[in-house]
């Protein structure tokens, strides 16, 4: 093998290169900040602080350290601390919540010129309402768990799916964002499913409307819009797409609030790769969707939709 011989001289920095690239760094930072100012970029000067994504994933954190008491925490709980660390806990997080929601409504007021509308007073109520909505979502989990489990031969207990299932993860979040979006706290709730989405693959967004024993099973590539609506012991495999139609170039404005995604009813299943699209299309209750099925059409209650099985092609390997 040659050996390489390299000349130290080339290796030593030159006197005052830095100084020199500096030097050209001015005039690039000077352009940076002449392109702040482009009508056709984003920028966001001279307005108020919007909330922060770091602290926001520190909140869904610490919120389902109380929706599953014991479950994440560091420390042991038993039932004579309990009432002292859930107590700890709410009151430190409630101050916390509402600061990044009162952001939320002070960034929508000043930026989009709304009336005032008192945003302090309007965040703390916010997240009061949302403390408040715990006993009930722990109780709606609790169903998501239970239904995650029955369906799953593969998990050993529900502690396991608390711990370990992505699909739980993603519902725990969407629900805790649900009740955001219902109060109509503008950016939070998008934040906080998107960071699950990050997470897991799974992308649910806060808008939909999903019932109790909800289940996704591996998850990843799930997607579920803002306008679905979902009923009883659903279950969904990875890859199932809840979509929309193809939509116009103007529907962020023009379609805002319209019925775009399907609605599920009560015990149906869908298996992976499927995708169904479109507000007027229901799945009636009890269907069986199977995988990979192409879907713009009703499904009437009771009936199962397969393709056609595919035919396999078997060639032998030419020896070279």
């Amino acid at each position: 093998m040659k050996k390489i011989i390299r000349d130290p001289k080339l290796c030593e920095p030159a006197k005052d290169s830095l100084e020199e690239y500096k030097k050209k760094l001015h005039h690039i930072t000077e352009t940076i900040i002449e392109s702040c100012f482009d009508k056709d970029s984003f920028t966001h000067i001279n307005n108020e602080p919007i909330p922060s994504r770091a602290e926001i994933v520190n909140i869904i954190n610490e919120f389902i350290k109380i929706l599953f008491p014991g479950y994440f925490s560091k420390q042991k709980i038993e039932q004579y601390n309990l009432k002292y660390k859930i107590g700890l806990s709410v009151s430190n997080l409630f101050p916390r919540l509402a600061e990044q929601i009162i952001k939320s409504f002070r960034h929508e007021c000043f930026r989009y010129d709304k009336p005032c509308e008192v945003c302090i007073n309007k965040g703390y109520e916010s997240a009061l309402c949302l403390f408040e909505k715990i006993p009930e979502l722990r109780k709606i989990l609790a169903t998501d768990v239970k239904a995650t489990f029955d369906g799953d031969p593969a998990a050993k207990n529900y502690d396991e799916i608390i711990f370990s299932y992505p699909g739980i993860f993603a519902i725990t979040v969407y629900r805790i964002a649900h009740e955001l979006f219902k109060m109509e706290v503008p950016l939070i709730p998008r934040i906080m499913t998107e960071y699950a989405h990050s997470a897991t693959g799974i992308d649910i967004h806060p808008g939909a409307n999903i019932d109790e024993r909800f289940a996704i099973d591996h998850g990843t590539g799930v997607v579920i819009g803002e306008t679905t609506d979902i009923g009883k012991n659903v279950r969904l495999y990875q890859g199932v797409t809840l979509g929309a139609l193809s939509l116009p170039k103007d529907a962020g404005e023009r379609l805002k609030g319209v019925k775009r995604h399907p609605t599920l009813e009560d015990d149906v299943i869908v298996y992976s790769g499927t995708t169904i699209l479109g507000g007027n299309t229901v799945i009636g209750k009890r269907a069986v969707i199977g995988g990979n099925v192409w879907l713009t059409k009703s499904v009437p209650p009771d009936t199962m939709v397969l393709l056609e099985e595919p035919k396999l092609n078997y060639k032998q390997k030419h020896q070279s």
